[in-house]
């Protein structure tokens, strides 16, 4: 467990030491967003009603702009190597750079969504609901994120391969995420929509486990 932690802190220091990852996924985020009332009608009720699916497209982009050198970096200096002799599970391995990546763009792309739903006009009663339907989502996008950097690992265009890989497997999450919002602004519970977030964050969590480790150990071979 102790390694395990170590892996996170370590990878922490390092987005912080070199944040152009981090930031350059916030200001796509930022920037993408606020285009949307340049090419959409300006007025409140358009891009209140819009603001939802703006902020959980965005988002999932956003998160899958560092995906690209979370294993990247560490195989080409040699440290992933180091990694895998260390005891740690290939899994566990992959779930510490899941959560660095959750900490690191996820947990910062949920603060940030807060200001662009206000500057995108959406009812004050969703935005409550929109951040607490991105915590699960965010963190739903790290490990299939991370599963899809630890298959391309090695590949010859990862950047290309990636959002092929992900993209699909989340669009349910933004269907559901961008729909609890909407479902508060019509009157209605955004229980359901929450509790299959959750749900599918359950199963992803087995199936990271059991599909990230062999992923690794694949692309080292």
């Amino acid at each position: 467990m102790y390694r395990f932690w170590a892996i996170i802190a370590r990878d922490l220091r390092l987005s912080i030491r070199h944040g152009g990852d981090t930031l350059a996924a916030l200001l796509f985020f930022v920037i993408a967003a606020s285009l949307f009332p340049f090419g959409v009608s300006p007025t409140p009720e358009t891009l209140g009603h819009i603001a939802p699916a703006v902020i959980w497209v965005c988002a999932l982009l956003a998160a899958l702009l560092p995906l690209e050198r979370l294993f990247g970096a560490d195989l080409e200096d040699g440290s992933l190597d180091h990694l895998i002799l260390s005891g740690l599970p290939a899994a566990a391995i992959a779930a510490a750079k899941a959560v660095t990546h959750w900490l690191s763009t996820g947990l910062p792309l949920i603060v940030m969504a807060a200001p662009i739903a206000v500057m995108l006009r959406m009812p004050d009663d969703g935005i409550p609901v929109l951040l607490l339907a991105l915590l699960p989502g965010t963190l739903i996008m790290s490990l299939f994120g991370t599963l899809g950097a630890a298959m391309v690992l090695g590949a010859r265009r990862p950047g290309v391969l990636l959002p092929i890989l992900v993209l699909p497997l989340l669009i349910p999450v933004v269907i559901f995420g961008a729909s609890a919002p909407a479902a508060v602004a019509s009157g209605l519970s955004a229980q359901p929509q929450l509790l299959l977030l959750t749900a599918i964050l359950t199963g992803a969590l087995g199936l990271f486990t059991v599909m990230a480790g062999a992923a690794l150990r694949s692309a080292l071979e």
